[in-house]
């Protein structure tokens, strides 16, 4: 075998159809779009279009907003750690954050980042690094003597200056005062 005896199988790459080309062709004269007529023009966009009627999407009210950057969090009970510490997927004293916990098999990928519930009852002590938590769940885990800490959000230098300008507009404090804290 040569390079130039290398071609397709028959019939794996198909012409384009050609329309508009003849009665031939079968698709000629009107080609495929029928007689006359909206359609049969160019530039038809015909969308929700109900002939003049109200379309649906308008008469339904708006409702809602979906965020368009939302996290997406691992959730994890308290009671599901204890679980995993007596199954022995987790050993009591270790570190665990979302890596180790998909280490383990408890969960199935990191996605953004892990919220600690709290959910249950812990009797082991771990020490968690979580993206938040709530308070009875961090109530829970030191009283087990665990710690949990939480990564703080990373504050970029102009959202801070943002919050400041929109701060002293809103009279929380006055141009000096922001002035005088940069």
């Amino acid at each position: 075998m040569r390079l130039n005896d290398i071609k397709d199988n028959p019939g794996a790459r198909k012409g384009r159809l050609r329309i508009g080309r003849g009665i031939g062709s079968g698709v000629g004269k009107t080609g495929g779009r029928g007689g006359k007529g909206q359609t049969a023009r160019t530039g038809v966009a015909i969308g929700g279009f109900e002939g003049g009627q109200m379309p649906l999407h308008r008469r339904l009210p708006k409702r809602g907003f979906n965020k368009w950057n939302r996290k997406d969090w691992n959730e994890i009970n308290v009671g599901a750690l204890q679980k995993a510490v007596d199954e022995g997927k987790l050993k009591a004293g270790q570190s665990v954050d979302v890596t180790a916990l998909v280490d383990a098999g408890i969960l199935r990928r990191p996605k953004d980042g892990l919220r600690l519930l709290g959910s249950g009852e812990i009797t082991a002590k771990l020490s968690l690094t979580v993206n938040h938590a709530t308070a009875t769940a961090k109530a829970a885990v030191e009283k087990a003597g665990g710690s949990v800490s939480v990564i703080e959000k990373k504050i970029l230098e102009a959202d801070e200056a943002k919050r400041k300008k929109s701060a002293a507009k809103k009279g929380g404090t006055t141009k000096k005062q922001a002035a005088a804290e940069e």
